[in-house]
């Protein structure tokens, strides 16, 4: 019986990851080790009983309690805190999902490579802020990192161990988000509830705007550098609005390779949990007759200058990573929040970049948490204040 441990059990990506599990068997064909969530005990505590996990973890100290209470006479260890959550990585298990969204997932996401594990990794942050050392754990450690976003899930497919300077280029989709119609305009009124519907994907809220904005497409494109290391010029991005395409691998032979599925993340979160067989998943096959077209653009910089900001990133490399992501997650809630508009965005993580830029060590890749989470504070500490800079 394998084990399984998932890391942001809660968000969309959990609840596809647990969706999958309990379908091909539950507690009687997994062994569940760690659950964690942020803040929703309920949730957290019922997919614990129902997988019988062996510990759950809720992110929120102050809701330890309440953890405590809702899996009483269940058998499942309570936990509590940021520190719980990377110590349940320690914890062996034969495959763990890092689900976690933002910087908070780089700490769990490390603790599983650095004892060797194999990490399904949905969290973009953690390349983006650490790419060299995530990557560089997991070369020493023998650890095996598995993509899980759909985009490089799909790349990894494509690629099937083919040498990667036989590849020509990557080309990453991108549904354009809730406002890729939109007069450029009106972009700057969009409202947070606006933001927030996307038209093919059943995500969360802040992936749902990040989409909109085309920032999960800025991390991205710096995590398919930082995974298959590839440089900027050989990464593409296409507006593709019907969600089917999810990568395309272009040869030195001049065939390209196509990656097709439905908007389903449980395809690519399947992948991973059974790679490198491939096993039946609860998803209906792709009919393309009744799809009848799939259509695709160049994306236009004006509507999204995080793309040019990923490349810019690239290219400064050190901790420019860990700034923008950073940056972008202080923009986001400040638009959340009602500080700034939606194409203040962009601005403000600019801002960031060009403060950090001028820093002592800038230029040198973070060697260690400590020195993500230090730019990273910088970073959100520069974004919030673009406001009064500008």
């Amino acid at each position: 019986m394998r084990s399984v441990s998932i890391f942001g059990a809660t968000g969309s990506i959990g609840e596809s990851a647990f969706d999958l599990l309990i379908r091909s068997g539950g507690a009687e064909a997994w062994r569940t080790v760690a659950l964690t969530g942020g803040r929703n005990v309920a949730r957290l505590a019922e997919m614990a009983r129902a997988l019988r996990a062996e510990i759950a973890v809720i992110a929120d100290e102050t809701l330890l309690p309440d953890l405590r209470a809702a899996l009483a006479g269940s058998g499942v260890q309570a936990a509590a805190g940021a520190q719980a959550v990377a110590e349940a990585a320690d914890r062996p298990a034969d495959w763990s999902l890092s689900a976690i969204v933002g910087a908070a997932g780089l700490a769990p996401g490390l603790r599983v490579v650095e004892r060797g594990g194999t990490l399904a990794l949905a969290n973009k942050e953690s390349l983006v802020t650490a790419g060299r050392l995530l990557m560089g754990h997991a070369a020493r450690t023998g650890a095996t990192i598995l993509p899980v976003d759909s985009e490089h899930s799909a790349v990894f497919q494509c690629l099937d161990s083919e040498n990667l300077d036989r590849v020509e280029l990557v080309t990453l989709t991108a549904s354009g988000g809730a406002f890729r119609d939109w007069p450029l305009e009106r972009l700057a009124a969009a409202t947070v509830a606006e933001a927030s519907t996307h038209p093919n994907w059943a995500m969360g809220q802040r992936i749902t705007i990040d989409s909109a904005s085309m920032f999960n497409k800025a991390l991205e494109v710096i995590e398919a550098h930082e995974f298959f290391g590839l440089p900027s010029e050989r990464i593409a991005v296409l507006v593709h609005p019907e969600s089917i395409v999810h990568a395309l691998v272009s040869y030195a032979d001049g065939g390209t390779l196509a990656h097709l599925g439905p908007p389903d993340m449980r395809h690519a979160i399947g992948h991973a949990l059974h790679w490198p067989r491939r096993e039946k998943l609860p998803l209906p096959p792709l009919d393309l007759a009744r799809q009848g077209s799939l259509t695709f653009r160049e994306p236009c910089a004006a509507r999204w200058p995080a793309l040019s900001l990923a490349r810019q990133v690239i290219a400064q490399g050190g901790a420019a990573g860990a700034v923008l992501n950073a940056a972008k997650e202080q923009a986001l809630d400040d638009f959340i929040a009602g500080r700034i508009r939606f194409t203040d965005m962009a601005g403000a993580v600019a801002h960031a970049l060009d403060r950090a830029a001028g820093q002592a060590g800038f230029g040198r890749s973070p060697g260690s948490l400590a020195e993500v989470l230090a730019w990273d504070e910088t970073a959100r500490r520069d974004a919030a204040g673009w406001r009064a800079a500008a």
